[in-house]
């Protein structure tokens, strides 16, 4: 069997000198020019949702070609802001070093970690006293929720509050306990349910119902996102599975009952199941 010729090597370089060329204002391409941080950032967080689907769907060619689009994203960034005169590619290479070395003592220092657990509470502690620094040097009051961007997406955002608010003990005991809560909210929104009219209490609900489940994903070391991310995945499959079994009936979703789908919905678990 003949192997297939390898991929040419390519360095940082390249890529730098690529968006260079892109964003040469007389020789350019017109689009990448007109481009600002503002209307670059919605795809770098494209990327990055594109670069975790990889990842879920175990899809190591999408991931290697995901990733080179996120990289983009930054080589896209530091040429805008080089263009600006506010800082380079090189010197988020040096940002990223300096805060690399100084948030692992233990690897290029003195300091002793005997797990990852305990790295992971240094990496907090260290996290927090950059903070406590920057506030300081602001004079504002420092919080332990300082810091947490409002652009997250919410389930993100909940899960830092929660792990926040958790280092200075405010925290539940197990995972189990946060069963209760979940329960109690439950029973919320479903006395809401019960005053037609009262959309905003019934939203408020939902949202502390929702907060209440990312707590128990984060109790249970779960990650809620990529939990989340998985069943979405689980259901396409499964609901493509009962379209393909209408399509052999020559029917499709529409010209079925709930309960026709119901029923081909299990036949499509226990197919995945080998039931």
């Amino acid at each position: 069997m003949t192997s297939s010729p390898a991929k040419p090597s390519a360095q940082i370089e390249d890529l730098l000198a690529v968006m260079r060329r892109l964003r040469d204002p007389q020789t350019g391409c017109p689009w990448d020019v007109t481009q600002n941080f503002a209307s670059i950032a919605p795809y770098t967080i494209e990327e990055a949702y594109e670069v975790a689907d990889a990842i879920a769907r175990g899809d190591m060619p999408a991931l290697e070609d995901e990733l080179g689009d996120l990289l983009l994203q930054v080589v896209f960034h530091a040429r805008m802001a080089e263009e600006a005169g506010l800082f380079a590619f090189p010197d988020v290479v040096r940002g990223i070093c300096d805060k690399m070395i100084r948030r692992h003592p233990h690897v290029f220092g003195d300091a002793k970690v005997k797990d990852a657990d305990e790295q992971t509470v240094s990496w907090e502690n260290i996290k927090a006293a950059e903070r406590r620094d920057k506030g300081a040097a602001a004079g504002v009051l420092p919080s332990v929720l300082d810091n947490i961007p409002a652009g997250l997406p919410a389930m993100k955002q909940a899960e830092k509050l929660q792990k926040r608010a958790a280092r200075v003990g405010f925290d539940w005991t197990e995972a189990k306990d946060v069963l209760g809560k979940i329960r109690e909210e439950l029973d919320e929104v479903a006395a809401e349910f019960e005053k037609p009219g009262n959309a905003a209490a019934l939203t408020d609900e939902v949202g502390d119902l929702l907060f209440a489940c990312v707590n128990l994903a984060r109790k249970a070391g779960i990650d809620p996102g990529m939990a989340l991310r998985g069943t979405n995945l689980k259901f396409d499959r499964r609901f493509r599975r009962v379209e393909a079994l209408l399509a052999g009936e020559g029917r499709g979703p529409s010209d079925a009952s709930l309960e026709e789908m119901e029923k081909l919905w299990v036949q499509a678990k226990n197919e995945e199941r080998g039931a």
